[in-house]
């Protein structure tokens, strides 16, 4: 009979083991090629949320800026407008007041022109309708009862630097004339102002009168400080026997060389054949300018003394 041989069971025999760690290697590749983060997010969702929420808040500020904008580009909008508004009114108001200041200056000017007129004519002794039987050769009466006033004025250079308060004593001096029938204007050198009237006269209107110193205002004309030509004129055209005429000269100065010569002629023109008397009254009266000599006065003077008329000699403005 066979002995049965007593066999040990073993557990781990080096081929279990061999296998045991062939496992335990593979699982450990596994977990190693497995390996979580490696490029993906590794935060926790917590963090996610946080983060998303942060995400979240900050959209709602950027919205709540961009009405907070919206809201003050309205509102710039508006006070820009308002600043526009303000300036235009601020422009405005300037003009206004330059207006004013305009008027201001032309009214006092006025006043002032229209004094200067009064007080030399009350020095002349004015005495409306009436003629003196005995003159002062010194201050002398002009009466300012003509139907007719004609003004022969000196344009030159110096004259125009002063032409405004020219401008303002002859419309004073026709003022004064209680009633005209007409008048006119000739520079020194016997140009009219108004060509188309030239040997007519200008009927004497509030609204012509306007006109024509609106005219008289931007006149500029050849002249050479000299009444000669321009009294020549006037005498030939517009002197006539059995009409009552004033003729006003009005300068600052007499370029002429003679004076004898110049006052005979003159006398000759204005000389009424039949009766001998003066066929128009000549006054002058004498601006100050810079550069003013004294012959126009010398002149003057003598041709108003033998034309029953006055010298009225304005002093500096």
């Amino acid at each position: 009979m066979r002995r049965r041989r007593n066999r040990t069971l073993e557990l781990f025999t080096l081929s279990f083991l061999d296998l045991v760690s062939c496992g335990f290697g593979a699982v450990v590749l596994l977990i190693l090629v497995a390996k979580p983060g490696e490029g993906e997010f590794a935060g926790s969702i917590d963090e996610a949320r946080e983060l998303m929420g942060q995400v979240t808040r900050a959209e709602r500020l950027i919205n709540d800026l961009e009405e907070q904008k919206s809201t003050i580009q309205v509102a710039l909008a508006a006070d820009t407008r308002k600043v526009d508004q303000m300036e235009k009114t601020i422009e405005e108001l300037e003009q206004q007041k330059s207006s004013a200041e305009q008027a201001e200056a032309k009214a006092k000017d006025d006043l002032e022109g229209l004094q200067l007129v009064d007080d030399s004519l009350n020095r002349a002794s004015i005495r409306p309708n009436t003629m003196p039987e005995k003159r002062d050769d010194e201050v002398g009466g002009i009466p300012v009862d003509s139907d007719y006033v004609l003004f022969i004025v000196d344009t030159s250079g110096s004259m125009q630097a002063i032409w405004r308060q020219v401008s303002r004593v002859m419309q004073n001096v026709l003022a004064i004339h209680p009633k005209v029938k007409g008048f006119q204007i000739l520079n020194d050198n016997g140009i009219h102002l108004i060509s188309t009237y030239s040997g007519k006269w200008i009927p004497d209107t509030a609204n012509r009168r306007q006109n024509i110193f609106k005219a008289f205002a931007n006149w500029r004309s050849n002249s050479n400080s000299s009444p000669v030509e321009g009294l020549e004129v006037a005498l030939q055209k517009y002197a006539k026997p059995g009409i009552s005429l004033s003729i006003y000269i009005v300068g600052d100065d007499y370029t002429g060389s003679s004076y004898d010569a110049v006052i005979d002629r003159l006398e000759q023109f204005n000389t009424n054949r039949i009766t001998g008397k003066p066929l128009a009254r000549i006054h002058a009266i004498g601006f100050v300018s810079p550069g003013t000599t004294g012959r126009f006065g010398i002149l003057m003077r003598e041709v108003t003394r033998r034309s029953n008329g006055t010298f009225l000699a304005l002093p500096r403005q």
